[in-house]
């Protein structure tokens, strides 16, 4: 036996005597072996109520049964898909059941004949109808089946007690073994925690030393670096000074170019003004000559139509005309046996003699209408005639206004798309200078920086020269021996400037008279050996002139310009104001 099915669904319980009722029925699908030799296989359906011990019906069908249940309720499929469309419409069932109004129900209606029997059916409700899916008679259990049933629930209720109670040893083992293991766990927690701490005290000792050290390595590697950020601002203010003239002239490339690029686009816009002018001209004459096509388009309209009423004119004289020839011809026939009745009458002449007279009265009458007939017909004609050549002509006129409209579009696209073009050129070279203004800018705002490091400079020698005189004035004669100058600049501690004495050219800048070296390395001899005199900065750099050499002109002066030659036993020098 396999069990397919064993779920508890909501059935709507009908019955005679009672009210309708829901109730929660459990429904068991078994698939079983049965005894017969031709279908070893059936299926057993069993529905039980927990709430109720005796409430047990059944139903166990063969694949015999199945085919009479086919033929009867008009199923669709074989023995074998049937349990599985079954427990389809059974879960179907189970999921509609939550709602308010379920689409699909399982219904129970005991037999009023048969109090033993009742009908389970799978009903699906919709706005129109119920629709009966499938209808099973189910028999009430026995006293014996019920029996049978409760042996078989009780041993089954047994099995699952025996088999929950081995569980719950199972879990008690369990969970004396986990609380065993978590107090050996605990146990070693404290002692990790114990050695973590003795540990961290011992790394925090450890490293404390190794901090003051480094502390240590970390002044000594400052000081290092104190002395490679100046020569590398030594080194920076030379590239700053290359880098300022190179900056000047892509300067004044960049304004030829920008100059050049402006007169582009004056130029540009001229022409694309002269081509906006010619647009609009050439937008006038096209609509100039689009309101001409309409024109003759509405008196081609008009001619057309004349035409037309012209032609239904002439085909209805042409009908009148066909008549009058029908006439004609009838008359002529009337001709001919008024011949042959005169000829066999001609014994009777006077008898006949005033009728004869107005015979030939009417024949001139019909012959003059057919006269005149035949020139109106003429006369229309010829009308028409002319007006097909009018028509031919302004056709004419219209194709060649038309090829004229036509060529007028092509120039218009032609001066379109040439403006287009003008305005993406135009659009191209505004970006270029805007590019060109950016970078202008750039160079601008650098161009003022390396200004105002230029005015520091400057500063800064002027300082160092009203220092130095203030020193050197006071003594009448130095000592030919080193002498050492106070700090340059408070701020800077550690720091000591030293000047070699100016040779004596004429127009050497300060930058090439002063260089500051440290007091410990080389000494510097102030005094000239030969007249004894003091030496010192001329009173011009210590005057601020207006006509004073702007930065781009500065700049390649003191790069053109030779250095002072220093002393022979001078080792270590440098060029910039201080050293460290």
């Amino acid at each position: 036996m396999e069990k397919l099915f064993n779920k508890p669904l909501q059935v709507n319980m009908r019955c005679k005597d009672c009210e309708d009722r829901k109730a929660n029925i459990i429904v068991t699908i078994v698939l079983q072996q049965t005894t017969s030799s031709v279908h070893k296989t059936g299926l057993l359906l069993r529905l039980t109520d927990d709430a109720d011990p005796y409430f047990l019906f059944s139903l166990s069908i063969s694949e015999e049964d199945f085919q009479s249940l086919k033929v009867q309720q008009g199923l669709l499929i074989t023995f074998n898909e049937f349990p599985q469309k079954f427990i389809d419409l059974l879960n179907l069932c189970k999921q509609e059941s939550d709602s308010d109004n379920p689409r699909f129900l399982l219904q129970l209606s005991q037999s009023p004949v048969l109090d033993s029997s009742a009908d389970f059916s799978v009903v699906e409700t919709n706005a129109f109808k119920r629709l009966n899916h499938l209808t099973l008679r189910l028999l009430q259990g026995s006293d014996t089946d019920i029996k049978k049933h409760l042996a078989v629930c009780l041993s089954s209720m047994k099995e699952e007690k025996h088999s929950f109670e081995e569980k719950l040893k199972k879990t008690e083992d369990e969970l004396g073994y986990a609380l065993q293991k978590l107090s050996d766990k605990t146990r070693e927690l404290d002692k990790l925690r114990a050695e973590w701490s003795s540990q961290e005290k011992t790394i925090s000792s450890h490293y404390s030393q190794d901090l003051v050290s480094e502390r240590e390595k970390a002044l000594g590697i400052q000081t290092r670096l104190q002395k490679q950020n100046e020569d590398l601002r030594q080194d920076l203010e030379s590239a700053h000074k290359i880098t300022i003239h190179q900056l000047q002239t892509r300067l004044a490339e960049l304004e030829n170019s920008n100059r050049e690029l402006t007169e582009r686009k004056y130029k540009s816009e001229s022409t694309i003004r002269d081509l906006q002018i010619k647009l609009v001209g050439a937008e006038e004459e096209a609509q100039r000559a689009k309101q001409q096509v309409l024109s003759l388009r509405r008196e081609n309209g008009t001619l057309d139509t004349e035409c037309h009423e012209k032609e239904r004119l002439v085909s209805q004289l042409q009908m009148r005309t066909a008549v009058l020839d029908q006439e004609v011809k009838d008359k002529d026939q009337l001709m001919c046996r008024t011949k042959e009745l005169l000829e066999a009458t001609q014994q009777q002449k006077d008898s006949i003699d005033g009728n004869s007279g107005k015979l030939e009265e009417t024949v001139k009458l019909l012959s003059a209408d057919i006269i005149k007939a035949n020139e109106i017909i003429k006369k229309i004609m010829g009308e028409n005639q002319k007006l097909s050549n009018k028509n031919k002509m302004k056709n004419i006129v219209t194709v060649e206004q038309e090829k004229a409209l036509l060529k007028t579009e092509e120039e218009l696209l032609k001066f379109t798309k040439n403006l287009e073009n003008a305005q993406q050129q135009l659009k191209h070279k505004d970006e270029q200078v805007s590019k060109l203004k950016e970078q202008m800018e750039t160079t601008m705002q650098k161009l003022n920086e390396s200004k105002e490091l230029l005015k520091t400079n400057e500063n800064v020698i002027n300082w160092l020269n009203k220092q130095l005189n203030e020193k050197l004035l006071p003594r009448k004669q130095p000592s030919p021996e080193s002498f050492e100058t106070p700090s340059v600049l408070p701020t800077a501690a550690g720091l000591r400037a030293h000047f070699y004495p100016m040779s004596g050219k004429p127009g050497m800048s300060p930058m090439e008279a002063i260089n500051v070296i440290p007091i410990e390395q080389h000494p510097i001899h102030i005094a000239n050996k030969q007249s004894g005199e003091l030496v010192g900065l001329d009173s011009k750099y210590f005057e601020r002139r207006d006509d004073s050499i702007p930065l781009h002109g500065l700049l390649p002066n003191l790069q053109n310009r030779e250095l002072p030659q220093r002393p022979s036993n001078s080792k270590h020098t440098s060029s910039a104001f201080f050293t460290g």
